[in-house]
């Protein structure tokens, strides 16, 4: 019998200390849903508020802070207690630290190096021992009373608003923001394709949720020539594995400016015509407009971009390009007509072809000439050598009729009975013929 009355006890002492008046108020505040990096951690910013918690704190003898997984029933089988800080209890994870003080209403908790696995609802719980005992359920239609955790292997991108169209020689300020959600390893925020004159500020903030990001302002004054231009901001996320985790975001400039660059380009069409086109660059330019003057008029010859002229317009001619913010001229160009290029160009080919014939003359002339000189020199050479041959080369037999042993021998018939004179005519005459022989010995050059 006194066992039954122990037993009745405890479980109306159970209800007792589980029951709350209605004039009992107690709520937290904390993200509904944080986004963790594998291989990171995540802090969940966590504050709550209880009726007369300062009485409370001073009756109570302990003060300990529980996080539930997936089930708010912290009495039930399937509760499951993954931090408990009475015991210093943690399931399922390598490491939780609660680093917001409870007696100062700070809830704030770390989950280190967290993984998939780990996605899942997680409920707060405060015990404050004996006085009061409550689990922070979202059944109470108060859905800052937990918080979801989702783990993902890649970061998200950071925020890049794209910016306003600005007018040109104005200040500009892009602002990039990428989550912090492990506050002691923040991503690093870069930026590429930027003006070489901007200024970057980086800091870590804390939003209304009381999650953390990293904020990156640039600052700079925009020209003409950045427009369409494509900023990227990159965040990178350190974590405990070996690759660091890369996202990024692109925006694109949009500046506002009157017509720049404005010029004629002149290109041939069919015939006899030629075609002017006026180009300007302006932002914007779906309501560029282009106006076209003769040299010392006042008065428009044509609209558009474009006009075609005839060899018979040898004029000069400006266009200007007109936007809402601005209009611009550009320099005059001087069309002298198809019939001036073409006898330009008949001029040119007859002069090309009277210089190449006199180069061709020319070039003739010298041959010749060095060809004459040439075959003087040699014939100058073989007289010198017929005459080196005929002095040095010829051998007279000797007296007493011996001749000598040559290689190549050459024989002439020499008759000299007209050249005598006196006796030796007669001497002649009483003989047949008498011939003397030489001999000749020819040497090769």
């Amino acid at each position: 019998m006194a066992k039954k009355q122990i037993t009745s006890f405890i479980f109306i002492s159970s209800v007792l200390v589980h029951t709350h008046s209605a004039d009992e108020n107690y709520s937290a505040v904390m993200p509904q849903t944080v986004t963790a990096l594998t291989g990171s951690c995540v802090q969940i910013p966590c504050t709550f508020h209880i009726s007369d918690f300062e009485d409370k704190r001073n009756k109570a003898e302990s003060i300990y802070g529980i996080w539930l997984k997936t089930t708010s029933k912290f009495a039930e089988k399937d509760g499951f207690i993954a931090f408990n800080s009475s015991e210093n209890i943690i399931r399922g994870f390598s490491d939780i630290q609660m680093t917001g003080n409870l007696r100062e209403r700070n809830c704030t908790t770390v989950f280190n190096n967290i993984m998939k696995n780990h996605s899942d609802l997680y409920y707060f719980r405060l015990e404050m021992e004996p006085v009061f005992r409550v689990t922070f359920n979202p059944i109470t239609d108060d859905s800052k009373k937990t918080v979801r955790i989702n783990v993902t292997d890649s970061p998200q991108p950071p925020e890049l608003k794209p910016s306003k169209p600005v007018m040109e020689e104005t200040t500009v300020n892009l602002i990039c923001s990428a989550e912090a959600p492990c506050p002691k390893l923040p991503p690093t925020i870069s930026w590429s394709n930027i003006p070489e004159s901007a200024l970057i500020t980086t800091q870590l903030q804390e939003k209304p949720d009381k999650t953390q990001s990293v904020v990156s302002k640039l600052t700079f004054k925009v020209s003409y020539k950045d427009h369409r231009r494509n900023i990227t901001c990159t965040a990178t996320y350190p974590r405990n594995t070996p690759d660091a985790s890369t996202v990024e975001t692109i925006v694109m400039l949009q500046v506002l400016f009157p017509p720049k660059e404005t010029h004629i380009i002149i290109t041939p069409s069919v015939g006899t015509n030629v075609t002017l086109t006026c180009k300007s660059c302006a932002s914007p330019s779906n309501d560029l407009n282009y106006t076209w003057y003769k040299h010392g008029e006042e008065t428009p010859i044509a609209w558009g971009a474009k006009i075609n002229l005839t060899q018979t317009q040898t004029r000069s001619y400006l266009c200007i390009a007109q936007n809402k913010y601005g209009k611009q001229s550009s320099e005059e160009v001087h069309h002298t007509g198809q019939s001036g290029l073409s006898h330009l160009v008949i001029f040119g080919c007859t002069g090309g072809l009277l210089a190449f014939l006199l180069l061709s003359a020319v070039f003739f002339y010298w041959m010749r000439t060095k060809a004459s000189r040439q075959a003087h020199v040699i014939g100058s050479d073989q007289a010198i050598n017929r005459d080196t041959m005929a002095t040095n080369n010829v051998t007279a037999i000797s007296k007493n009729g011996e001749k000598k042993e040559t290689d190549d021998l050459y024989y002439g018939e020499i008759d000299f009975s007209k050249l005598q004179t006196g006796h030796k005519t007669e001497e002649l005459s009483n003989n047949v013929s008498e011939t003397e022989y030489s001999e000749l010995q020819v040497t090769q050059r």
